[in-house]
């Protein structure tokens, strides 16, 4: 039996940097790469998707000494150059997914940003104006790209990262007229077709910290405003631990406060 070891994962989103967060975040990426084997960004990087902030954020990065892994947000789509956003990142090192997977300690983490269209029978359907079909097929296309993400992870432990939420629970909290735009049932597909340990996303920046996926899979919102607000005695990233052996097999239940797993 392989010797028992954990991975720590510290994920946050909706940091929405802008052009005067320079120096101000360097504190925060320092306590999360102490506390965690390895940071998540779900989204939002930057407020509005330009050169400038995506490089203030990577040098604000510089104090992570763990693996960073992202995906980007809509508003990293602002400024209409998100591979200038990608780009930059990757610079700094952090490695920033868009329908693809990399492995971290024995976990594959699948990434996509996710895209809107609603939940369960509120979801929009692909009929009527070129408008609307085009819109369910980029949600539908974003879907697609976290499958093929999911498919690619040979690792017994799995984590999706998201931008937008592929439930309701989540997001639950926020206005219920905007919920068609903060996720998609068309993202809790691929969750079911190839299951993971938990799920990570932003967006919802007045929804629920906590709910599951259909198949009991937790899926976290780590929206930082949501985390500030909610927990203001804690720093504002969710730490998640995932117990795995040497060899990268299954440990078993292993949980402690930081821990979540089924």
């Amino acid at each position: 039996m392989g010797q028992s070891i954990s991975v720590r994962f510290a994920a946050v989103g909706d940091l929405h940097v802008t052009k005067d967060s320079a120096g101000t975040l360097r504190a925060f990426f320092a306590q999360a790469s102490e506390a965690a084997d390895a940071l998540l960004l779900c989204g939002d990087l930057t407020d509005y998707g330009t050169a400038e902030e995506a490089q203030i954020l990577a040098n604000e990065l510089g104090a992570v000494s763990v693996p960073i892994v992202a995906v980007l947000g809509n508003h990293d789509f602002e400024s209409g150059t998100p591979q200038v956003v990608s780009d930059i990142l990757a610079h700094a090192g952090v490695r920033v997914l868009d329908g693809d997977a990399c492995e971290i300690g024995g976990v594959g983490i699948a990434g996509a940003k996710g895209f809107a269209g609603g939940f369960g029978r509120g979801s929009l359907g692909a009929w009527g104006e070129p408008a609307i079909k085009l819109f369910v097929q980029e949600a539908q296309h974003e879907a697609m790209k976290l499958e093929s993400a999911l498919a690619k992870l040979r690792t017994p432990r799995r984590i999706a990262l998201l931008h937008y939420s592929p439930i309701a629970g989540t997001v639950a909290g926020e206005p219920a007229e905007i919920f068609p735009f903060l996720g998609s049932s068309r993202l809790e597909e691929p969750l079911l077709r190839y299951p993971v340990d938990a799920v990570f996303h932003g967006h919802a920046h007045r929804g629920t910290l906590e709910a599951r996926t259909i198949s009991g899979v937790p899926v976290f919102n780590v929206a930082r405003p949501l985390l500030q607000r909610s927990r203001p005695d804690q720093p504002p990233f969710r730490l998640f631990e995932l117990p795995v052996d040497a060899a990268g097999a299954p440990a078993g239940d292993q949980r402690s406060d930081a821990v979540s797993v089924p």
